[in-house]
């Protein structure tokens, strides 16, 4: 029985189908490419223009002594 457990990893091994090849992170080149194209299109997007500030920046409070 020992000797199949090599013999088994291996096959298993075998068996795994790595046609798709994969970028790091564990995402295939069509994932890529449609997260590479979601970018694009965010990039692209023109913001909305800020409101300006309308209440004045405020002094800290000073410490009170004790």
């Amino acid at each position: 029985m020992r000797a199949l457990t090599p013999l088994l990893l291996l096959l298993a091994l075998g068996a795994c189908d790595s046609s798709d090849e994969e970028k790091p992170g564990g995402v295939t080149q069509d994932e890529a490419r449609a997260l590479d194209a979601a970018a694009e299109m965010l990039d692209k997007r023109e913001l909305p223009a800020l409101p300006e500030a309308t209440i004045p920046a405020q002094d800290e409070p000073a410490p009170k002594a004790s």
